[in-house]
């Protein structure tokens, strides 16, 4: 009966598949174990409180050789997630553009964008990266291009920014009068961070709570009050005011001797990434965003036409919005390899999370099942967490069917 009744046979198949699995998995581990314990070895996550040994040149929190490896690990995590928010950034806005224009009647112009998408999605994003990390290396002045009377090199943006070929150097935020850290065990809590993101929440609950208030007016009487003023002190002054009490300023790159002291370095590592990751993924963006226009009826732009709005605003108002349902879903998956493809970092020395706990980490203390998971487990909570907002997102602005 529970195979031949319709009742219970589909429950009966899921029983036995999740007991298949089980054994499956049993058989796995136990496996596993054998033959760890055949070898000398055992399972064990201990190696990540021992001394890393080695230095990590982009770190954007304070680390040294004498860290540990679980240390080592959230700087190579922070690297990759810093790059990975950077590239997604500009692959979007680049594939957006080179979506729109990619239709423009422009001929010349949409032969361009063409161009672009065939050329940089058909070559492995790889070679892009190899190939920026070379010209920003051997292209790029060096610092000593910078120095004497008759330069041949030029700081840039009011002499903030220096692009040499050892990286390129930025200023830095400061405060003069800073909160200080807390030390939560495996790293630190910067508590100006802490105030400036609490700034941050405050002005968005209450610019929230102003266009609510404003919803509800125009409901009551027909007529919306102008709040743009309200929001803009609501979403300015407390940042401002948290910027002051802290005392913040800029730190500017100076030249001191040989090279740049003072600022920010990116190296050459992070912006052949960034560049390589943008370029590649933003070719595939923009044929997704290119579909999802072309799926919007011709009526939409035809009737935008007739009530006089012009093209930029026809496309700004009327199509996009109505296209962002189709083209959230397969973007969510651009992003998605965009945090992976940061891995390809190792091959222009970019330390990321597999360069320190899938690379160097597991080379040093011969733990390579467990960093591995380890190295797994975390893309995939972060990828898990990209989706989920994403999905989010799109749920938001999917049509509300009544």
């Amino acid at each position: 009966m529970l195979l031949n009744d319709t009742r219970y046979r589909s429950r009966t198949i899921q029983v036995l598949t999740f007991i298949l699995l089980a054994l499956g998995l049993g058989w796995l581990v136990e496996n596993t174990v054998h033959n760890l314990a055949a070898l000398g070895k055992d399972f064990s996550f201990d190696f990540l409180w021992r001394t890393a040994g080695y230095d990590i040149s982009q770190r954007p929190i304070d680390y040294t050789s004498e860290n540990t490896h679980a240390r080592a690990a959230l700087v190579g995590l922070l690297n990759t997630l810093i790059v990975a928010a950077m590239a997604c950034v500009t692959a979007t806005v680049l594939g957006v553009f080179a979506g729109v224009l990619r239709l423009s009647n422009n001929w010349i112009v949409a032969r361009l964008m063409t161009a672009y998408v065939e050329s940089f999605r058909n070559i492995p994003a790889l070679l892009w990266i190899i190939v920026i990390a070379a010209v920003v290396s051997e292209a790029m002045p060096g610092p000593a291009a910078f120095r004497g009377e008759n330069p041949s090199a030029f700081m840039i943006l009011w002499d903030s920014v220096a692009i040499t070929n050892r990286g390129t150097y930025i200023p830095t935020v400061e405060f003069s009068r800073s909160l200080g850290q807390v030390d939560i065990g495996f790293t630190s809590l910067s508590l100006d961070a802490l105030a400036i993101f609490g700034a941050l929440a405050i002005s968005l609950i209450a610019n929230r709570l102003l266009l609510n208030h404003a919803r509800h007016q125009q409901g009551m009487t027909g007529e919306r009050p102008q709040i743009w003023w309200k929001s803009t002190i609501v979403l300015v002054m407390p940042l401002i005011a948290v910027l002051y009490a802290l005392g913040f300023h800029l730190q500017y790159p100076v030249l001191k001797g040989m090279n740049f002291a003072g600022g920010l370095q990116l190296r050459n590592s992070l912006i052949a990434l960034w560049l390589g990751l943008s370029v590649y993924t933003g070719a595939f963006i923009a044929e997704i965003v290119r579909s999802g226009i072309l799926a919007i009826s011709r009526g939409q732009t035809e009737a935008a036409n007739a009530l006089g709005l012009r093209p930029g605003r026809t496309m700004r108002l009327v199509i996009l919005p109505q296209a962002m349902r189709i083209i959230v879903p397969p973007l969510i998956s651009q992003y998605l390899n965009i945090t992976k493809n940061t891995s390809l970092g190792l091959a222009v020395g970019y330390m990321d999370l597999r360069s320190t706990l899938g690379g160097i980490t597991i080379n040093q203390t011969g733990r390579e099942l467990e960093g591995m998971l380890l190295m797994m487990l975390i893309y995939v909570c972060v990828s898990l967490i990209i989706s989920g907002g994403m999905n989010l997102y799109n749920s938001r602005i999917a049509l509300k069917e009544r």
